[in-house]
C-alpha cells in the first residue's frame, strides 16, 4: 500500500469512529468519556500493531503509549457552516514540498471557551461524500505541547448549516511520528492565536 493509500485508510477509520461517536453525542458523560478513550485506544493499536502504521519496527516496540490531553467536554463545540463565495480549488502545501488539492468549502464559525473562531473547512477534491470534510489546523500549543505542524480532525456534516466539532478527536499526522511521509501543512486561516488544550499531545520520540 503507497504512502497515499495509508493515508486515507486511517482517515476513514476515523471518520467511521467520528460518525459513532457525532450520533451519540454528549448528553451521558460516562458514555463520552468512554467513547473517547475508545477512539484513543484504537489510535494507539493501529500505530502499535497494524502493517500499514507510520511507525518504524523499533518505534513500535517502544511505544507503550500516547499522549492526550484530558478529556474536556467543552472543547466539543457546534458550528455554523458558512459557505466560501465562488468555491475553488487550492493547493494544499505538504511536509515535503509538494501541493494536494483541495475544494475551500465553507467555514466553521463557533465560539470556544469565550473566544469567537472562524476555521476553514477542505474537501478533498475526489471526495465521494459530500458531507465529510478535512480540518488541519495549528494552534498556540503547536511546536510545545502538541505537533509543531499542526494536527487534523475528520468531520462530518450532520446538519442542514452546521457541524460538530471536537478538539478532543484530534489527532497528529502521520509525519509526526516519521518524516518519510508527507502531510498537508494548516492553511493561513487555521493558524489560532489561541491554544487548544484538548486531543493528541506531541508524540515523544
Amino acid at each position: 500500500m503507497n504512502k497515499n493509500n495509508v493515508f486515507w485508510a486511517i482517515v476513514a477509520l476515523v471518520i467511521t469512529a467520528s460518525l459513532l461517536y457525532t450520533f451519540t453525542g454528549t448528553e451521558d458523560p460516562e458514555f463520552y468519556q468512554n467513547t473517547i478513550e475508545a477512539e484513543r485506544e484504537r489510535q494507539f493499536k493501529f500505530l502499535k500493531y497494524n502493517l500499514d502504521s507510520p511507525l518504524t519496527e523499533e518505534q513500535k516496540d517502544l511505544l507503550d503509549s500516547l499522549d492526550f490531553y484530558p478529556i474536556d467536554p467543552a472543547y466539543k463545540v457546534r458550528a455554523r457552516m458558512e459557505p466560501v463565495a465562488n468555491k475553488s480549488l487550492m493547493e494544499v502545501p505538504m511536509t515535503d514540498g509538494s501541493v494536494e488539492r483541495y475544494i475551500r468549502h465553507s467555514f466553521a464559525v463557533f465560539d470556544l471557551k469565550g473566544e469567537p473562531v472562524k476555521l476553514l473547512l477542505l474537501q478533498a477534491e475526489d471526495e465521494m461524500d459530500r458531507r465529510n470534510f478535512f480540518l488541519a489546523f495549528a494552534d498556540e500549543t503547536s511546536a510545545d505541547e502538541t505537533y509543531g505542524g499542526g494536527r487534523y480532525l475528520n468531520l462530518r456534516q450532520d446538519g442542514q448549516s452546521s457541524i460538530t466539532i471536537d478538539f478532543n478527536l484530534a489527532y497528529n499526522p502521520y509525519c509526526a511520528y516519521n518524516p518519510d511521509f508527507a502531510c498537508p501543512i494548516p492553511p493561513r486561516e487555521n493558524i489560532l492565536e489561541i491554544p487548544i488544550r484538548a486531543g493528541e499531545k506531541n508524540y515523544d520520540k
